[in-house]
């Protein structure tokens, strides 16, 4: 038999064991899963991921039919779908988001030289959240009162040089998208991208504080005076370039201080876009360039959405599809960095199909997704007997 680890096992490769053995000590089971470890649960989970498994019975079936194969899939437990059940209901799932931060920070040192735009600012983050829609019917507990639905939100903070997640968080679907600037990760001289629903001048100004830098989509109630205006080049797209005081009561209180508002013209939407930063130092176009690439954070949530398990759950308690959502986000980092570490030029949609139909061979992963099929050559037709004299 080959000694090549599994497909499958050459992805989850990347999270160190040693990595796994802290964030289960940071977040201990309570009541231990006989013959299920927090690592097989894990592996169970992506493993579901990674091949489109529809539901526990799928994921238990498919790994029972190649049952030699297990060991070195790197499973060592008795897998059966009962106890993934109750794992999924009683397994903390914060377990599963210390996981995904540390596949998130080592991602961001693979990703940290990738090529990018030299006139843009080198540490760059888009932040924005999107809705995990659930059934309200099996998860009444994820009640929205403002739709009438069931959905958790999730957040995500996505590094613009190299397209990964850099930060991330579940919360509750009406939980204001503004409160998250108070727990995302603050780096001095970051830039960070936002859309208007973090609008907010008492938080901005934190940032302000911390020597980092921010670009939201302002809103048509701000107030303000124009201290300055610059000229703009409107070919570009460009309106105008003005610096601001806040003259509302409430905002002035919250944001003393100086602000940039730069007002661009989105010709594919159709739109003037109005935004605000505390950088006065980069050029407009630059500004409002950054402001384009937050659509990269749209993308993800679109791209994680309809290629992986976000729109079936396993579970129907709050624990297990939180455990699910987070199993995804790991997936998607596992795939991401060895993408990065092999030099893979395929896309992330053609890894996984390709994994997702060779989890169980032991072959080298580079040879799986580098694979070219042999032209088959046919005789020339010229010296071919025609059909009419056979």
């Amino acid at each position: 038999m080959s000694n090549t680890p599994t497909v499958f096992s050459q992805i989850t490769s990347t999270l160190f064991q040693s990595e796994f053995s802290r964030c289960v000590q940071e977040f201990p089971t309570t009541r231990v899963i006989r013959g299920l470890s927090e690592y097989d649960h894990f592996l169970a989970l992506c493993f579901g991921q990674l091949t489109y498994r529809e539901s526990l019975r799928d994921v238990v079936t498919c790994l029972r039919a190649r049952s030699p194969r297990l060991y070195h899939l790197g499973f060592r437990g008795n897998i059966t779908r009962t106890n993934l059940a109750y794992a999924n209901n009683h397994r903390d799932w914060r377990l599963f988001a210390a996981v995904a931060q540390v596949l998130m920070r080592r991602a961001a040192r693979l990703y940290q030289n990738h090529p990018w735009d030299p006139d843009l600012p080198q540490v760059a983050f888009a932040l924005d959240s999107s809705l995990i829609s659930l059934s309200l019917n099996l998860c009444p507990w994820g009640y929205w009162a403002r739709t009438g639905k069931a959905a958790l939100k999730l957040h995500l903070l996505r590094s613009l040089q190299g397209n990964v997640p850099a930060w991330g968080a579940i919360t509750e679907a009406n939980l204001p998208d503004m409160k998250m600037l108070d727990r995302i990760p603050i780096v001095a001289g970051a830039h960070y991208i936002m859309d208007r629903g973090y609008l907010d001048f008492v938080r901005l100004f934190v940032l302000t504080q911390a020597d980092a830098f921010f670009v939201v989509r302002s809103k048509r109630h701000v107030r303000f005076a124009v201290i300055e205006s610059r000229p703009v080049a409107k070919e570009t797209g460009l309106r105008c370039d003005q610096t601001i005081r806040l003259t509302g009561r409430w905002s002035r209180d919250s944001y003393p201080k100086l602000l940039r508002r730069i007002r661009v013209y989105d010709a594919e939407h159709q739109v003037n876009l109005v935004l605000l930063t505390n950088n006065f130092e980069l050029d407009a176009w630059v500004i409002a360039e950054l402001y384009r690439k937050r659509w990269q954070v749209e993308l993800f949530f679109k791209w994680i959405k309809q290629h992986l398990r976000l729109r079936g759950f396993y579970g129907r308690s709050e624990n297990a599809v939180r455990c699910q959502i987070w199993s995804a986000v790991c997936s998607y980092l596992m795939v991401a960095i060895i993408k990065k570490e092999l030099g893979i030029p395929k896309s992330l949609y053609e890894i996984l199909q390709i994994v997702s139909v060779n989890a169980f061979e032991q072959v080298p992963l580079i040879e799986v997704l580098t694979y070219v099929s042999p032209i088959v050559q046919t005789d020339d037709p010229q010296k071919s007997l025609p059909l009419n004299n056979l």
